[in-house]
């Protein structure tokens, strides 16, 4: 592992950690007493989401490694930035974050397992993995020392010490957004000579995709008769994905591929950009309806 590959691994195990300090036994309260909208929230980003994306790699032709990045954070669970996006965008926080906490533990069996299955059913992933000659089921090492361990400190911290956690948590928060952030520009400033009009079809990709996700979280609040509270926190959980873990696995079992680093910090920004969208288009709503 190199030395950017060490950085960024401390950096995604330090927002996980930093996460998960911030759940308590009541958000897995929340999940028995509303479990048909936490299932909203899960079936577009472990179902309708990675399944939509797979089909559209056997579809279209793209590099391997593109399609490989597409299908990663595809499979990839939702990010803690979904809760802010949620709560600014007047949605049901308390919800977004049970579906959170849900996901993060579902991702430890579904992010290895569905990306798994789908890069190796298709031809064109399948043929560059072996070229590679990286084997996909080290990812589940990846998802143990990004996501299961830090989540499972973080929860341990979180329940045992209460001073501790209130002083660390919001500068943990801080620290690793912008260190994940500075992480994504100081390499497209590194490969800056890429960054011309090449780039604008991967943006394409990364904004269609984006919105795929993002209507198939709306779809299926339509589907299960949630309120609008509801809707929108399912609809911010199926477009928002977690493109720093993603990042991080790319980083440690990809060794750094520069196709899939591009789709996976347009990701990272793209969404955020959606997202906001979205919370203007909302509250703007809210205020026409109070007038």
């Amino acid at each position: 592992m190199t030395t950017q590959q060490l950085i960024l691994s401390l950096v995604l195990a330090t927002m996980v950690f930093s996460v998960a300090l911030e759940l308590k036994l009541a958000d897995f309260q929340r999940v028995a007493q509303a479990p048909k909208a936490v299932v909203a929230g899960l079936i577009p980003q472990f179902l309708l989401l990675p399944v939509g994306t797979w089909l559209a790699t056997l579809v279209l032709d793209l590099p391997p490694n593109v399609e490989a990045a597409m299908l990663l954070v595809a499979c990839c669970p939702g990010g803690s930035l979904s809760n802010v996006v949620t709560h600014l965008g007047r949605g049901n926080t308390a919800l977004s974050v049970s579906i959170s906490a849900v996901a993060a533990v579902m991702a430890l069996v579904l992010t290895p397992l569905n990306f798994t299955w789908m890069v190796a059913s298709n031809p064109a992933t399948s043929a560059w993995l072996k070229t590679l000659d990286i084997d996909a089921s080290a990812i589940w090492w990846s998802l143990l020392a990004l996501l299961a361990v830090p989540m499972a400190l973080g929860l341990l911290v979180g329940h045992r010490y209460f001073m501790l956690t209130a002083r660390i948590q919001k500068p943990l928060a801080k620290f690793s957004l912008l260190a994940l952030l500075a992480f994504i520009v100081l390499g497209l400033i590194k490969e800056r000579q890429l960054l011309n009009m090449q780039i604008l079809p991967m943006l394409l990709i990364v904004v269609l995709h984006n919105a795929f996700g993002l209507l198939m979280g709306w779809f299926t609040s339509l589907a299960f008769g949630v309120i609008e509270p509801d809707k929108r926190a399912i609809m911010i959980e199926g477009g928002m994905q977690n493109s720093g873990l993603a990042l991080g696995i790319i980083a440690v079992q990809f060794n750094a591929d520069l196709g899939m680093v591009i789709i996976a910090s347009l990701w990272g920004i793209w969404h955020i950009v959606s997202g906001l969208f979205m919370v203007m288009r909302w509250r703007r709503h809210d205020e026409r309806q109070m007038a």
